[in-house]
């Protein structure tokens, strides 16, 4: 028998088309991310345009999905679907719980989808509960699931089966699998090669499935099942994981069998719970109940968090250009960054979540190299994926242990435990420093600014904290080489008399400076240069001149006083370059020449482009002006970075700034095609929220202020 209730469909073993079209991720403009709080559901889930995309198991680095959304046909000359077809409104199920209400509105009229989409948290699985709120009689539904199993769309096999009777939807690769099912069961299955024989194909051509196909090995696969639909029903859709077809199968069973309702809530008690707890700590206040994005902002750090791997924390559930991006382009985004885990660390400590700070702390002294430094960027379990380094992922995790101790996380006890890693940083970075191979944008090697100051700061920390600890040793060293390289800041940073200087009317201005066989010998994307100790260049003309608000890191941590005239100079300087006024309010290139992001058409980044703002520097730009005494100005910089963000309160790592190309979705002052969200801008708000209620900037060292600004 054909499984299929329609009578025209065939039914046949395998799929023609193989290996099916090139893979592909899809936008990494998200509209929610989401997963249980605990550690029993290792899943989780990213929605864009409506629809389910990525879904990660059992690592929070390893994507399975493509993308799951639901087609709807009349068996004949009507299609539609729903991520093209509708207008879509998302919301959260409460406030800070990241779940999920889609409600998808056909535009011709003919149907509205209901969604409403979480994990089920003592289990692998996701769960769609989808009611039909309005259904055109006659009308039929289809779901359609596009399996990438651990990072790829390619060597997925599909196929139509069940588990203990229940009818499913199967994928396989290399030791993990998915199943499919639905409550009330299939009408009919089928299996087929992207492009070719896969059921977007069939629906699109004839409205329903003709032929039906049980198995598609190895290629880019597709998975599509029709359920009966009518208006009033509500349907309960769930996606679950296991090592193989028989646990991905128990877990999709055992997850379907129970109420939705009691899921739903099992899944928003614990982190209502959690927000709870930290709210009554009260370390932001009031200031923190009038923003609608600080919760939000707080769970989202803690949703990309690992389960295994605890305080193993991504920089974004997203694939920057995903939709240009095959298998072997994933990008750095779903990796472990040290820069980005002490600015997320420094986010939860700002809120007083202690407990989560600490979890970093402890992954990233598991995760130390045996010399003292850190991966560039690495998978979960510690690998390293690009093969640089830079010095301030040395320098941070020390700040950050200083900050943990300051704000009460780490008793003496706790802070001893983690003196050993402090130490070998500290000693990697008297060794090594000051010239980083990378800067923190990961460009090429020079005397950067944020990196020296990085540097300094944390080996001033680090005498302080040898002191109180009784390593005096070390604690002479690391002060001594931090004021050696405090009295050079200008030396290898601040260019005077140049064409630049005398076109905006100052004598100088503090800038990165790369020397050309430094600049010449890194690659943009991590090529890694030995340099120790290099001398700075004989004259700024000849070497790289690079602009950028890094500068401004002078400020945040010590070394430099906010109305320094040299500051000040370099402030005119970077709002006279790279300063972009935009409907949401201002934001900043990284720096001058930048060419990562979309190209000036509006074409995907391919390994060139032109660089486009961070909203994430119109926050470090309010610390600034916190610092300079002007606290007006940092709270309508909270207010622009709180206008960046997306109806459903996402951070973008750029926004486009030109004019608008609706076909490309790029629109003035929203998303590019960039990662959204990028943790690190949600890190950096929440710090902000923190330092404009202590009116003061929460993360700048006491000990730097007291040796290099009050001495």
């Amino acid at each position: 028998m054909p499984d299929s209730s329609d009578p025209e469909s065939a039914c046949e073993d395998f799929a023609p088309g193989w290996p099916g079209i090139e893979a592909r991720w899809t936008s990494s403009a998200k509209d929610g991310v989401g997963t249980a709080l605990g550690d029993s559901s290792r899943l989780w889930f990213a929605l864009s345009h409506g629809i389910v995309n990525e879904v990660y198991f059992p690592r929070i680095d390893q994507a399975c999905t493509r993308d799951w959304e639901f087609l709807v046909t009349d068996g004949a000359s009507f299609f539609s679907e729903e991520k093209r077809d509708s207008e879509t409104a998302v919301d959260t199920l409460e406030s800070g719980v990241p779940g999920y209400r889609i409600v998808n509105r056909c535009r011709r009229g003919r149907y509205t989808l209901v969604k409403e989409v979480f994990s089920d948290p003592e289990r692998d699985c996701l769960v769609q509960v989808v009611h039909l709120e309005k259904w055109e009689p006659g009308l039929r539904l289809f779901a359609l699931l596009s399996p990438h199993l651990k990072n790829r769309g390619a060597q997925n096999t599909a196929w139509v089966g069940d588990y203990k009777g229940v009818g499913m939807l199967f994928a396989e690769r290399e030791g993990t699998a998915l199943a499919l099912s639905v409550s009330g069961g299939w009408c009919c299955r089928s299996v087929g090669f992207v492009g070719s024989s896969d059921g977007w194909q069939q629906l699109k051509a004839e409205g329903f499935l003709k032929t039906c196909y049980r198995r598609a090995e190895n290629g880019n696969v597709a998975l599509t099942g029709e359920v009966e639909a009518g208006e009033g029903d509500t349907l309960t859709f769930v996606l679950g994981f296991g090592r193989n077809a028989s646990e991905a199968g128990h877990q999709a069973r055992a997850t379907g069998d129970e109420l939705a309702e009691d899921l739903r809530e099992r899944f928003c008690f614990p982190w209502r719970d959690w927000l709870r707890e930290i709210r009554e700590s009260g370390q932001c206040g009031e200031v923190a109940e009038s923003s609608e994005l600080f919760w939000p902002s707080l769970s989202l750090l803690r949703v990309h968090e690992d389960k295994t791997f605890k305080g193993g924390t991504i920089a974004s559930l997203s694939i920057p250009w995903g939709s240009s991006k095959g298998d072997d382009d994933l990008g750095g985004y779903h990796l472990v960054w040290p820069r980005d885990l002490c600015e997320t660390a420094g986010g939860f400590l700002a809120a007083g979540a202690s407990g989560d700070a600490v979890r970093i702390l402890r992954f990233l002294q598991a995760s130390q190299e045996s010399d003292g430094h850190w991966s560039q960027n690495m998978w979960l379990d510690g690998a390293p994926y690009w093969q640089g380094l830079q010095m301030d992922e040395v320098a941070l995790p020390i700040l950050l242990v200083e900050l943990a101790e300051r704000t009460g996380a780490l008793d003496r006890k706790a802070l001893q435990s983690f003196w050993p890693m402090v130490d070998r940083a500290a000693n990697y970075l008297i060794e090594n420093g000051p010239v980083s191979a990378q800067d923190r944008w990961e460009e090429d090697a020079g005397y950067s600014p944020f990196t020296l100051a990085t540097e300094i700061a944390a080996l001033a920390t680090a005498g302080e904290l040898a002191e109180k600890l009784g390593d005096r040793s070390m604690a002479r060293r690391a002060r001594a080489k931090a004021d050696e390289w405090f009295a050079k800041i200008d030396d290898w940073t601040y260019a005077r008399d140049t064409d630049l200087a005398r076109e905006h009317g100052v004598d100088g201005y503090y800038m990165r400076i790369a020397p050309p066989e430094v600049s010449d010998a890194c690659s943009p994307l991590g090529g890694f240069v030995a340099i120790k100790n290099r001398p700075p260049a004989e004259a700024v003309g000849q070497a790289v001149e690079i602009v950028s608000p890094d500068a401004l890191a002078l400020v945040r941590f010590g070394l430099r006083r906010a109305d320094d005239p040299r500051i000040v100079n370099t402030v005119k300087v970077i709002d006279a370059l790279l300063k972009r006024d935009l409907p949401p309010g201002p934001a900043w290139l990284r720096y001058n020449g930048d060419g990562y992001g979309e190209h000036e058409d509006g074409s995907p980044f391919d390994g060139t482009g032109v660089g486009r703002p961070w909203p994430l520097l119109a926050g470090e730009r309010a610390h600034y002006e916190l610092a300079r005494g002007d606290t007006d100005a940092a709270k309508n910089l909270a207010e622009a970075l709180e206008n960046f963000a997306s109806f459903t309160g996402l951070i973008p790592e750029q926004v486009w700034d030109a004019d608008d190309i609706p076909e490309n979705e790029l629109f003035r002052g929203r998303p590019s095609g960039s990662a959204m969200p990028l943790v690190w801008a949600h890190s950096e708000y929440l710090k902000l929220i923190r330092s404009l209620k202590d009116g003061a900037v929460f993360d700048r060292p006491g000990i730097c202020v007291r040796r290099y600004l009050d001495s």
